[in-house]
């Protein structure tokens, strides 16, 4: 999933450490949220948002008639401010390679989103579906309810995954600054 170049949200900024708008940016958000709002109800129908979600992604028509599911919460038909500023979040988060930071500081929000059936536990087939928008991939993804050996993970489960991704990314990263500075060292000793 890709924000396309020079679309609204290339000009929002997402703080890197809690994966949060500023107060400024916020403000700028719900006046675009009003303009789209055409109809003057303080919602998104499911038209509006695809249409949005179309103009400032890549994400295909199936793709973005799951999100709007995900976040019609409450099965009206529509999204409210709230779930609007979630989505930014997350495109933002996933265009930054914060998906995993995003999905550590918010896990609760993210668990509650993923629990379409109100189990208060994530299917494995759920989780497969909104992948997308945190960038996990399959292996992982098995990975995940290998090792916890069930078929469906509550929110301590998914709490404890949330955090061995934010470590294993951290650690990645690491490793990759030093292999370039490394790089970059070798270079300058030629």
């Amino acid at each position: 999933m890709k924000l396309k170049e020079g679309s609204f949200l290339w000009y929002l900024y997402l703080d890197k450490a809690y994966c949060l708008l500023s107060v400024r940016n916020v403000k700028v958000l719900l006046e675009y949220f009003h303009l789209l709002d055409v109809h003057g109800k303080n919602t998104l129908n499911d038209v509006l948002f695809y249409h949005f979600l179309h103009h400032v992604t890549d994400l295909k028509k199936r793709q973005i008639e799951i999100v709007f599911d995900m976040l019609d919460w409450n099965a009206m038909g529509e999204i409210g401010f709230e779930q609007f500023y979630v989505l930014v979040c997350i495109l933002l988060a996933h265009e930054n390679h914060l998906e995993k930071q995003f999905m550590y500081r918010h896990s609760r929000l993210i668990f509650d989103l993923l629990d379409v059936d109100g189990e208060q536990r994530i299917r494995q087939a759920t989780f497969q579906m909104y992948r997308f928008l945190f960038n996990i991939d399959t292996q992982e993804l098995k990975e995940l309810f290998h090792d916890f050996d069930v078929s469906r993970i509550n929110y301590k489960e998914f709490k404890l995954y949330t955090i061995v991704s934010v470590d294993k990314f951290q650690k990645k990263q690491k490793a990759e600054r030093e292999r370039q500075n490394l790089s970059s060292s070798k270079l300058h000793i030629k």
